[in-house]
């Protein structure tokens, strides 16, 4: 693998791509995600496209190791000019030339399940922005100082951005109301999109025709498996992800969550990947006006390496691009389901108020009470 080896100087063209810290908030490091390259670099930062044209583990942590990012301690109120050409950066339709100057030599890397990961880093000197090109639909939202911030992303959305621009832009303060404009922690921006517009799309799936059948979709990629389970129901759905040990036994660490028909009130137990999941399924049952209760299951195996939310939402979307293995009885679909995964079924049960109770209104507890 080839990672960035920048010096304090660097000049290349961002993806465009900006990340903003949470740590010291209501004070962040915000900075751009530099490669050391020219030209259309926006596949560095554009998760949408990974999946579907197949990309690997090191393809993926090639694409973001090779990005260094700048940083500078600001207030998330921050309007300087500084602020406004991380805008210039993030609301670029084009990969805009930027020239990086740094404190010394950047270091390290940044991996987790939360956001996507980058290069080495260092605190920024100075910084300059040339070439770039705003995109149009968010330039819009930008100039509407009167929208709010969840009426900026659900207009974007359904005029068709991609959910990790709208994310960038989010967390660069270029939405909402003139005097509510902050930067955002990158890692809250992506929840932020993901849950405000799920639970839009869901007003609208609460009121479709349960589905006829109960449906198995399944993908498997960067050393995961995903089962989704869809049934006839008025919405539900439970999440439940299983992590094995690196050490090539079978021990495996799984927790879950779920809601029911209602709205969801807190944060999920387990995080962003819960919300990118719901926006999948939400996605899916709106495009075939069709309601459905959900179960998703996901296997991680002992060589995955954390690369961020997009992951989950990516591959869950794929899971339900393929063509379903379909069943007239809910319990077959499980069992089914079951089948194509290595974790005890006891252990997902376990996790799952609805394998475990079953569907309201489906009388499938005791078919299931044997795991």
């Amino acid at each position: 693998m080839s990672f960035a080896n920048a010096t304090e100087h660097l000049q290349g063209a961002s993806p465009p791509s900006v990340f903003v810290g949470k740590f010291g908030h209501p004070k962040v490091f915000v900075g751009p995600l530099i490669p050391e390259q020219f030209g259309d670099t926006r596949v560095l930062d554009a998760p949408e496209q990974w999946i579907p044209s197949g990309k690997n583990a090191q393809d993926i942590i090639e694409y973001r190791l090779s990005l260094v990012r700048g940083k500078k301690a600001i207030s998330v109120y921050d309007d300087s000019r500084q602020a406004e050409q991380m805008r210039e950066i993030a609301l670029s339709q084009v990969s805009p030339e930027v020239e990086a100057l740094f404190t010394h030599k950047p270091v390290g890397v940044s991996m987790n399940d939360d956001s996507l990961a980058f290069g080495p880093s260092a605190p920024l000197k100075q910084l300059n922005v040339w070439s770039s090109k705003w995109d149009a639909k968010l330039e819009k939202m930008h100039s509407d100082t009167d929208a709010t911030a969840k009426t900026a992303m659900l207009e974007l959305y359904e005029k068709g951005s991609p959910v990790s621009a709208i994310m960038r832009a989010l967390s660069v303060g270029a939405f909402g109301l003139e005097k509510n404009r902050k930067f955002v922690p990158t890692r809250w921006s992506i929840t932020a999109v993901d849950s405000n517009v799920s639970e839009t799309l869901l007003e609208e799936v609460r009121s479709l025709p349960l589905l006829d059948e109960t449906r198995v979709y399944e993908h498997a990629s960067l050393s995961q498996r995903y089962l989704v389970i869809v049934f006839p129901s008025q919405w539900q759905y439970d999440w439940v992800e299983a992590f094995f040990s690196p050490y090539g036994n079978d021990e495996a660490t799984a927790f879950g969550d779920g809601e029911g028909y209602d709205k969801k009130k807190e944060y999920s137990s387990v995080g962003g990947c819960y919300y990118s999941t719901r926006l999948a399924l939400a996605e899916k049952m709106r495009e075939e006006k069709k309601q459905g209760g959900a179960i998703v299951l996901r296997e991680c195996y002992g060589d995955y390496v954390p690369l961020g939310v997009w992951n989950v939402r990516e591959n869950v979307r794929a899971a339900l691009a393929q063509k379903p293995v379909c069943f007239n009885e809910y319990a077959k679909a499980v069992c089914y389901a079951f089948s194509r995964l290595k974790l005890d079924p006891k252990t997902w049960v376990r996790n799952s108020r609805i394998l475990r109770e079953g569907p309201k209104a489906q009388p499938v507890q005791k078919k299931l009470a044997a795991f």
